[in-house]
């Protein structure tokens, strides 16, 4: 009697607390918010039992897992633009993968030439515009901007700023140096004052008259629609989104990426992988419209019926890392022309 007893506490105690003991459990080093990642990671560890500690910081954490060498506890890195994500490639801070799935459902223009990291999601530089002051088609690509019949009608947060940054190495890539430093020279001749804010202001400037025409990242049209300030939602409804070089010929509308990689000296590789993997699925890209407006990167994935409702768009499929590669070179150009 007692043996069985003792034999039912084992089976008991093996059956509860085995899938504990041998719970995985990985480290992210993360530059998105703890609001925007932590529904994928739950939803990771409901799918796969891997736990996840996540330290978030907006700036140092490259610097932090270089000091930290191989004694780093980190397994994953998530950023939330390529200039960020190129910081941890050319410090020698990302393993490089060898997984299908991954290669399968991100395109070689999202990724890394050695895939050490990842696109996870896409934002798109769109150009917003007063709905009632902008005639459609009246402004349709971002070299529209520098149209002298736009003086005083342009809005814009500061040049050096990452979003638009990418916008000008975009710019560059497209038409060269001299011609993209014309184009910037002649649109910065066109602000209505001094950049300044982010571009939930860019927004409500063209709201309260102050400009007519600002650029932004399309997600922050959505925050705004769906603010719980009801004033915010009043500067949404009085603009409306154009994504710019969309004619045919053209090459379509410059997007950034949030993005991820393994750590190079990550103890838990298999599953930090495993990771990335989930948030290329179609279940983690659809979270990412619902939760933050951005694009699916995987693109077998259709956008979610609101960022549908806002309009199709061709992007420019320049590979990303160019935009990494000429920043410094963009960076000048926004410095010289006073952006």
């Amino acid at each position: 009697m007692k043996t069985n007893l003792i034999r039912l506490i084992f089976v008991f105690v093996v059956f509860v607390f085995t899938p504990y003991l041998n719970a995985k459990e990985i480290n992210i080093y993360s530059h998105r918010q703890p609001f925007l990642i932590n529904p994928f990671l739950e939803l990771f560890t409901e799918e796969t039992g891997i736990n996840t500690n996540v330290v978030y910081s907006k700036k140092g954490l490259a610097q932090r897992l270089k000091a930290e060498g191989e004694n780093s506890p980190a397994d994953v890195i998530l950023t939330v633009d390529i200039g960020r994500l190129y910081v941890y490639d050319d410090l020698d801070l990302l393993a490089s993968l060898d997984s299908k799935k991954l290669i399968n459902n991100i395109p070689d223009y999202l990724r890394s030439p050695d895939n050490t990291w990842f696109g996870l999601s896409k934002r798109a530089r769109v150009i917003v515009v007063h709905d009632k002051k902008v005639a459609e088609g009246e402004i349709t690509r971002i070299e529209d901007l520098a149209d002298p019949k736009w003086k005083g009608k342009i809005c814009s947060r500061p040049g050096s700023h990452v979003y638009n940054r990418g916008i000008m190495a975009s710019v560059l890539a497209a038409i060269g140096e001299q011609e993209a430093e014309n184009w910037a020279k002649r649109m910065v001749a066109n602000f209505a004052k001094r950049p300044q804010g982010n571009d939930r202001a860019q927004v409500k400037a063209i709201h309260e008259g102050e400009c007519e025409v600002a650029l932004i990242n399309n997600y922050y049209f959505g925050k705004l629609k769906f603010s719980e300030d009801p004033e915010q939602r009043k500067w949404a409804e009085s603009v409306r989104l154009v994504f710019p070089n969309q004619n045919e010929g053209d090459r379509g509308a410059h997007v950034n990426i949030s993005g991820g990689g393994v750590a190079k000296f990550s103890k838990n590789k298999e599953e930090a992988q495993k990771l990335l993997e989930f948030l290329t699925s179609e279940k983690a890209q659809k979270l990412y419209g619902e939760i933050n407006f951005e694009y699916p990167a995987n693109p077998k994935i259709e956008p979610g019926d609101e960022l549908q409702s806002w309009g199709s768009f061709r992007e420019d499929t320049l590979p990303i890392i160019k935009i990494a590669e000429l920043a410094p070179e963009a960076q000048k150009i926004i410095d010289r022309v006073g952006w």
